[in-house]
């Protein structure tokens, strides 16, 4: 599977987040939680989500475990910042490389392709993994547990150095 390689501007989004680990999952609860007040948000752009994990360190992938806790945020993208419902927060995600890879099926077998990604695509790319947001857009084609859904998993890259 080979990605697309895109620049993302500067993007500026509005949700939820919760501190989680892939052991104490706690997606499902953030998106229960996410939805039904999304529609206070206002200047929206589009109408894809966002799922984004923002890990503390890049280390994060070289010592992988499971109990490692992270950021996961239920989120959507706004074209300014002026107006933050009550029990939201904003992120920021700055401008750089990504690689877009376009994923079908169940988000529970995800997983594999986060491995795929990061195991065989990324040593084998002319890239290294960037310390920014790794997100996954859902939008249009998108359906919640149905192996038919797509979205579009981002993964920060930066070119590899020569060191």
């Amino acid at each position: 599977m080979t990605p697309s390689i895109t620049s993302l501007p500067e993007t500026k989004l509005i949700g939820k987040k919760v501190r989680m680990n892939f052991l104490n999952n706690q997606t499902q609860v953030l998106w229960k939680t996410f939805m039904p007040r999304k529609n206070e948000i206002q200047k929206c752009v589009g109408t894809e989500l966002y799922s984004i994990e923002v890990y503390d360190s890049l280390s994060y992938f070289d010592t992988f475990s499971p109990a490692t806790e992270f950021d996961k945020w239920a989120a959507v993208k706004v074209s300014d910042l002026n107006t933050i419902p009550e029990e939201m927060e904003v992120l920021t995600i700055p401008s750089g490389l990504y690689a877009v890879f376009k994923y079908k099926g169940l988000a529970s077998e995800a997983p594999a392709m986060y491995q795929y990604i990061v195991g065989t695509w990324m040593p084998k790319s002319i890239y290294d993994l960037d310390h920014r947001p790794h997100f996954a857009v859902m939008g249009e084609k998108y359906k919640n547990n149905n192996p038919d859904s797509e979205e579009e998993l981002w993964v920060p890259i930066k070119p590899k150095s020569n060191e």
